[in-house]
């Protein structure tokens, strides 16, 4: 089995990529649906978020105010380096559990919907193929204040906290250009999928991968202690 790592920048169009992938029946683990549950009432990492960032960053019943913790982060580089601390590793280990579940289930590949994986995700080094969903900077711009209903300056405040889209696109095995109609976009997917459906990769990275994973997973607990 190998891994596709699905990517892109905020807006850029990736969920929208990552729904056709489903769609067409490929196993698709989502990074950010990953995050949404790690941060559960009850969770480790909520705790460590409150410790961190202190009750202001709950709601009322309990549950993280992410607007909130939003407006903190995307203001503060280093802040968002201490909430990447608290939340990654158990991203990483859920998703790595899943991964070896596809694994033992027979999938030849798994794509990892990951926004930030080259950003200095540390699930970079399993990947087999990136895969870059790409817009314009202008048009990226006008979508994010539309979907999010963002000045333009809280619009661009999001867009800098990532790394350009032009820098990403460079690392791309693959790119879905996703500045054009939404057919278009559909047809770039369609050709991916007939090429890794095709592709014979995953023979010589099986065992690898499974060991990789092993040893990530086993190494988890060191992990959280070293990082926090």
């Amino acid at each position: 089995m190998f891994l596709v790592g699905l990517t892109g920048g905020i807006a850029s169009g990736k969920s929208t990529v990552s729904n056709m992938l489903r769609d067409l029946g490929c196993v698709v683990i989502d990074a950010d649906e990953i995050a949404r549950e790690v941060v559960e009432p009850g969770k480790p990492a909520l705790e460590l978020i409150v410790r961190h960032f202190g009750q202001s960053v709950l709601q009322g019943d309990g549950t993280l105010d992410r607007a909130k913790l939003g407006s903190i982060i995307f203001a503060d580089s280093e802040k968002r380096k201490v909430l990447n601390r608290c939340t990654h590793p158990y991203i990483q280990r859920t998703m790595l559990w899943r991964v070896l579940k596809s694994f033992l289930s027979g999938y030849h590949y798994v794509i990892l919907d990951i926004p930030l994986l080259l950003d200095g995700s540390a699930l970079r080094r399993f990947i087999k193929y990136v895969l870059v969903v790409y817009c314009d900077e202008t048009t990226q711009l006008d979508r994010l204040m539309a979907r999010n209903d963002l000045t333009q300056e809280g619009a661009l405040q999001r867009i800098n906290s990532q790394v350009p889209l032009e820098m990403k696109k460079k690392q791309a095995d693959f790119v879905i250009d996703n500045n054009k109609s939404l057919n278009d976009t559909k047809q770039q997917v369609l050709r991916l999928f007939e090429t890794l459906e095709g592709s014979y990769a995953h023979w010589k990275l099986r065992s690898l991968l499974l060991a990789s994973i092993v040893l990530l997973l086993g190494g988890f607990t060191y992990l959280v202690h070293s990082l926090l």
